[in-house]
């Protein structure tokens, strides 16, 4: 792992990752949350040491929580199915379930990483910055579209919500078929990721009065917007063949700004919502 990546990485699984389980507000969760610690730990661990057997071993300790995690989806649509007048599937619920999928996808690509062992025909530079991307544009960014789209219920918030689960899909396949579907998902989360921030600039910033929850909101919403422009035009110039950044230089640009300016910022942010009660929490309980 590089200088770079590993600590965005450790960012993601020691204090993403557990803070927006909390903003979901599911008791189920409580147990996990509790026990993460055990299981990111180990993990952050990993990512330092040389490619091997005991890097792998530790890895798998994160994998270990990651599919315990993605076990909580399919009970959560089974809770819903059950509980009389609940929807089963929103569009908040799909981009919350994406969420809690989404660790365990960076957990595999670790685990193959730390053992310096290909997956799917990836290399292994491709699946060490796939550990980072599920973190933030898979967990962090589902997460953040599935509050904003309870807050503001609307046709733009239920696209921006199902925006993440379609435009991730799309990638993935772009990586089996050609650029072309993954320039589509990228067009697709980036309008997404748009709109979640245009709807956390109007509809969840402008609610609150404490200044320091402002100030994070905007900070998200205005790095989302800036990320997002790389994010499209790196995938363009994959497409296309035209001139686009390096793929360290959107690491240290596109990710980086993801994961401090969007991912954390936000976390923070809904967390001093439901802390200070405010009235918007109300509303995402």
């Amino acid at each position: 792992m590089s200088a770079l990546v590993g600590p965005t990485v450790m960012l993601g699984m020691l204090v993403v990752v557990p803070v927006g389980l909390r903003l979901m507000g599911a008791r189920e969760l409580d147990r996990i949350c509790r026990w993460w610690p055990l299981f990111a730990g180990p993990g952050a661990v990993a990512l330092w040491l040389p490619r091997g057997g005991t890097a792998t071993a530790l890895a798998s300790c994160y994998a270990l929580g990651a599919v315990l995690l993605a076990l909580h989806a399919p009970l959560r649509l089974l809770r819903n199915h059950r509980t009389p007048g609940m929807p089963t599937v929103t569009a908040t619920e799909i981009a919350l379930l994406t969420a809690l999928v989404a660790p365990s996808i960076a957990a595999t690509a670790l685990v193959a990483e730390r053992s310096g062992h290909q997956l799917l025909g990836f290399g292994l530079g491709i699946l060490a910055l796939t550990v980072p991307h599920f973190h933030f544009a898979g967990f962090a960014a589902a997460l953040v579209a599935g509050l904003v789209c309870r807050v503001a219920d609307s046709a733009a918030g239920r696209f921006a919500a199902l925006s993440v689960p379609l435009g991730t899909l799309l990638v993935l396949i772009g990586y089996f078929v050609g650029d072309w579907a993954e320039l589509a998902g990228a067009v697709v989360l980036t309008a997404g990721m748009w709109t979640v921030a245009l709807l956390t600039w109007r509809s969840v910033r402008t609610r609150q009065r404490d200044r320091v929850t402002r100030t994070l909101l905007a900070v998200s919403s205005a790095v989302l917007a800036v990320t997002m422009v790389l994010a499209l035009s790196w995938a363009l110039g994959e497409a296309t063949g035209i001139p686009h950044p390096s793929l360290t230089w959107m690491a240290a640009t596109h990710g980086l700004g993801n994961a401090l300016g969007f991912a954390l910022c936000s976390v923070l942010a809904w967390q001093r919502l439901r802390d200070h009660t405010d009235p918007v929490e109300s509303r995402t309980a």
